[in-house]
């Protein structure tokens, strides 16, 4: 007697789903930090919404991130940090206080805000919180060196 085929089918249809990984992920490296994500879902998402959301930018003479070369200039051992920064920037200020045109624009941007906040629970705290604060106290010259030198 001839045994049905379909076990050994979904025993290795199972085994693939489980060893095959998954199609856009990528592990990023940044210093400590390692994390997973689907950056191309993320690229698609934003390039869904850009034209919208840069037609409407009229501060045309100013760049919050200049280009990619500002940011790959980050020591490894700051760039966990430094993505969590940037990431709380965005989720804190950015997303919670831009008002899509329509509900359609307002979905893509949440689901936008959504895969940047799953990257930003994955990012372990660059510094212990006292520590930050610390820190952050003892080199407040350097904003204020900065902010007499713009006069």
């Amino acid at each position: 007697m001839r045994g049905s085929g379909l076990p050994l089918y979904l025993l290795s249809a199972v085994f693939s789903l489980f060893w095959t990984p998954s199609a856009g992920l990528k592990t990023l490296h940044l210093g400590s930090c390692v994390i997973t994500t689907n950056l191309e879902g993320i690229r698609s998402g934003f390039s869904e919404i850009r034209d919208s959301v840069q037609a409407k930018d009229e501060i045309i003479d100013i760049r919050i991130l200049r280009k990619t070369q500002s940011l790959q200039g980050t020591k490894p051992a700051d760039q966990c940090c430094l993505l969590h920064h940037i990431l709380r920037f965005y989720l804190d200020k950015v997303f919670k206080n831009y008002q899509p045109p329509d509900h359609h624009i307002f979905r893509k941007v949440s689901r936008l805000a959504n895969c940047l906040l799953t990257i930003k629970k994955d990012l372990r705290l660059c510094l212990p919180p006292q520590a930050a604060v610390v820190k952050a106290l003892g080199e407040l010259d350097i904003l204020l060196r900065w902010m007499e030198e713009a006069d």
